[in-house]
């Protein structure tokens, strides 16, 4: 039995355009996949990340070729990293035949931390994602964003009341364009540090007390926050552009308290 013919099937998005506009954007987003993450120690992490994937399509060209962006994914086998994302957009690029583009992973975070008195050990999940983008000029940027959970203390509460102060769980989310090796584990030691305390999974008493009194003594308004973090952002050399916002969820308020802060690094003062 002879084998059935192949059809050959229109191709559609590879038709001319002639409405004249370029589209800066196009491609897939919000698109769920198992991933493995190389941490800097080496080691794997699995977990499962929210994709954009996205390229320049030029005035003459109809579409993009949706199915694309898919297949690159299914063809990156081996654990992720920073460079490993940069090399996947590169890919993207490619297959698309684009000269500009946008990748971005979403994903929860974990980092293993040890208590402060007790020394028990716990991970901690914090929300991350990594970007790369290719612009008209040719530059590729890399960004890292981490929000990392804390504990803040208010200063105003601590030096009016008696006795106690209120405090409350906030989330301070950095995002920077690098230059050079900066981790997720760098940003949320930086957060971690310019809080009133940081936050840990798993704590003995000994512990409670430890976290208790470092806020106590350490009180700091949504402002001192981002501003605190800003500093350290603005001395390092790995950083260009970057962004800190805090969202302290209110303990005696039914409404959070925010702020931002934009700046650019050491990176680019230069």
């Amino acid at each position: 039995m002879n084998a059935p013919e192949q059809l050959v099937l229109p191709d559609t998005q590879s038709l001319a355009d002639l409405r004249q506009t370029a589209i800066q954007k196009v491609g897939i987003k919000g698109l769920r996949y198992p991933v493995a993450l190389r941490t800097p120690s080496g080691e794997v992490q699995h977990t499962v990340a929210e994709f954009a994937m996205y390229v320049g399509l030029a005035h003459d060209v109809k579409g993009t070729h949706m199915s694309r962006f898919v297949e690159i994914l299914e063809s990156a086998r081996t654990p992720l990293d920073i460079r490993g994302l940069n090399q996947l957009h590169g890919q993207m690029l490619e297959r698309l035949g684009a000269v500009t583009g946008r990748i971005e992973m979403s994903f929860p975070y974990f980092i293993r931390k040890s208590a402060p008195v007790s020394g028990v050990s716990s991970l901690l999940d914090y929300q991350a994602s990594i970007a790369a983008e290719t612009t008209a000029d040719g530059r590729t940027k890399i960004t890292l964003a981490l929000t990392a959970p804390v504990t803040s203390l208010c200063p105003c509460s601590k030096k009016i009341a008696d006795y106690g102060a209120h405090n409350q769980r906030s989330h301070i989310t950095v995002t920077a364009d690098i230059v050079g090796d900066l981790s997720l584990e760098e940003l949320a030691l930086v957060a971690e540090e310019e809080a009133s305390c940081e936050v840990w999974g798993l704590l003995k008493r000994p512990d409670e007390k430890w976290v208790t009194e470092r806020a106590y003594d350490n009180p700091k308004f949504v402002e001192d926050l981002v501003r605190d973090i800003a500093l350290r952002m603005k001395r390092d050399p790995r950083v260009g552009r970057f962004t800190v916002a805090s969202e302290n969820f209110e303990s005696i308020h039914n409404h959070s308290a925010y702020a931002e802060v934009e700046g650019v690094g050491a990176a680019l003062l230069d």
